[in-house]
């Protein structure tokens, strides 16, 4: 009898944010599958959750799948969590679901922390309607993804890095629109959060200025 597969959210900043239920799957899992062992180690001791762990990242995870989907298929129940929020956004979590949908093996994603829910919320900007980029190519088409993006009329949520967002609104300024209204989140749920509103132009010109910290989410308007 087959197993099953948890997507298990953790906490992007705040610990408060676990959920009862993801402690109490991740107590009762054969196995957790841990983006980084020692990051999900400190989350998993303050909990007192004692499953052993495995090392699941995105250098090792097509030659582990393999083995993880043969166990389910032998009836254990695995998790898998990454560092912060939802697996399988922006973050290891996608090839092990679709190789589960294609075993037929049962798969379940509890709710919880994500963080471009927040940011979406509020960044002022329309929500009704909303397209997940994510990180943006580095070097090798990014401007082709640019391009597809001009004519976007959905308020569009992008991920970047702290060293890297400066580069990021200013590259968007001159693909939108100087002037096209942005919303950037940093720190979500920690003590420092922030969350700074104004025009791509004057948000690079914030960046340029400080030095912004953690993690951030870009919410940019459409057409």
């Amino acid at each position: 009898m087959s197993g099953k597969l948890y997507l298990v959210p953790t906490p992007i900043g705040n610990l408060k944010d676990m959920t009862f239920r993801a402690v109490e799957i991740l107590k009762e899992s054969d196995v957790v599958l841990a983006e980084d062992t020692r990051n999900s180690g400190i989350l998993l001791k303050h909990y007192e959750i004692s499953t052993p762990m495995r090392s699941y990242h995105m250098h090792n995870e097509h030659q582990a799948t393999e083995d993880i989907i043969r166990q389910l298929k032998e009836g254990q129940i695995i998790s898998i969590i990454t560092d912060a929020g939802t697996p399988g956004i922006s973050d290891p979590g996608y090839l092990l679901a679709k190789e589960c949908v294609a075993n037929n093996i049962t798969i379940e994603c509890l709710p919880g922390a994500t963080a471009f829910v927040p940011a979406l919320v509020v960044s002022g900007l329309p929500n009704n309607e909303f397209t997940f980029v994510g990180f943006l190519p580095v070097k090798k088409g990014r401007k082709t993804k640019l391009d597809s993006l001009l004519e976007e009329k959905r308020t569009m949520v992008f991920y970047e890095s702290p060293h890297k967002i400066g580069k990021t609104l200013k590259d968007l300024a001159e693909a939108f629109g100087a002037e096209r209204k942005a919303s950037l989140s940093r720190e979500i749920s920690k003590k420092f959060e922030e969350t700074l509103r104004g025009s791509l132009t004057e948000l690079a010109e914030i960046a340029e200025k400080r030095n912004l910290k953690g993690e951030m989410v870009l919410v940019v308007e459409g057409v």
